[in-house]
């Protein structure tokens, strides 16, 4: 029994070793090697005219009014149906913005969707606008030495100017005035470049030498910054268009958070400024009220200190400020103040809309 089992045994095995035997040996075959990818060519930057033709169809130039006074500048749009960006200090106090499109001649009512005052940009909606050409954003800036042209509304006329220009340098600070009540106040991480940017440029694009936006045009810097010594190059500033990325992303959410503020602005009626006593700040202190305006009618006068908005204590214009614009037109708020004679004072009282500020 343990023979026959022994047999089969040796048979299997036999024929295994067999079939190993008879398979093919394994060659290397050398093959050949694969044919060279393709390098594309780099792009070949676009002459004068190219660009101009590449980047008009793309710039809105903006007219913004208040009563008798008013302010031009540009702005670029983003998306076909009307979405335009520009500078904040171009369209802030107008009570009335209107835009012509570079791409179609047409004349389009503007509304403020949201902006930043820190950043110094603005998103506006036009009217009845679409189908429009929308300018291509850059997603990484040139680097410092890249060639560079700023489009704008120079000086106001309503013709759109090229002026050629390097990145001159990054992340620079700088002070720029209010255009509307002349207060001053710091941008920071700006472009600097050589080309001239004018009164009226303000809020165009600012193009490589492909077309593509890298920077938004801001012009109004009035004093160096003291961080780096003076030279005799020109200095202008633009505002990194990844920074105007941020905001509209912010607007779209349709939340004001931070610095940006969503929607229509809340009003309340009252100029005002810091009151200071010994270096300390001790609230917003009120210069004027408007007839029939939500300070008028809280009884708020000329020399009274706010100290309190919606619960939170005041020490400061930018802290009321800063306050007021958390909340929306219509809301009711909680204000307290004091009087030239020390009386302290409160009121509730029901915001009002107003222009972009």
């Amino acid at each position: 029994m343990s023979g026959r089992g022994g047999s089969v045994l040796l048979v299997a095995l036999a024929t295994t070793a067999s079939l190993v035997a008879s398979a093919p040996a394994l060659v290397d075959v050398a093959l050949p090697p694969p044919p060279p990818v393709p390098v594309a060519p780099p792009p070949t930057p676009l002459t004068a005219d190219e660009l101009t033709a590449r980047t008009l169809p793309v710039v809105v130039t903006i007219d913004a009014s208040a009563g008798w006074t008013g302010m031009t500048g540009t702005g670029i749009v983003i998306t076909p149906d009307g979405t335009v960006v520009t500078n904040h200090h171009v369209v802030s106090g107008a009570t009335d913005i209107s835009a012509v499109s570079g791409a179609n001649g047409l004349i389009y009512d503007a509304e403020v969707l949201g902006y930043d005052r820190e950043r110094d940009l603005a998103v506006l909606r036009l009217g009845t606008a679409s189908d429009l050409p929308a300018a291509t954003i850059a997603e990484d800036l040139p680097p410092v030495g890249s060639r560079v042209t700023a489009f704008g509304n120079s000086q106001g006329g309503g013709v759109v100017v090229a002026t050629p220009g390097t990145i001159v340098e990054f992340d620079r600070n700088v002070v720029v005035r209010d255009a509307t009540d002349g207060s001053r106040h710091r941008l920071t991480g700006m472009i600097r470049t050589d080309a001239p940017i004018r009164p009226g440029d303000s809020g165009g694009p600012l193009v490589d030498e492909y077309g593509t936006v890298v920077g938004i045009n801001t012009a109004g810097a009035v004093q160096r910054n003291t961080d780096t010594s003076p030279d005799t190059t020109p200095e202008a500033y633009a505002v990194p268009i990844t920074e105007a990325v941020t905001v509209v992303e912010q607007v779209r959410t349709g939340v004001s958070e931070g610095s940006v503020h969503v929607g229509p602005t809340p009003r309340l009626g009252a100029s005002v400024t810091t009151a200071r006593r010994d270096g300390q700040d001790l609230g917003a202190e009120v210069l004027w009220v408007s007839y029939d305006s939500p300070a008028y009618h809280a009884g708020l006068d000329a020399g009274d200190v706010v100290v309190s908005f919606d619960g939170e204590r005041v020490s400061s214009t930018g802290e009321l400020e800063e306050r007021l614009l958390r909340r929306s037109p219509g809301d009711v708020v909680s204000i307290e103040w004091t009087t030239e004679s020390g009386e302290r004072r409160s009121a509730d009282i029901v915001l009002e809309s107003g222009p972009a500020r």
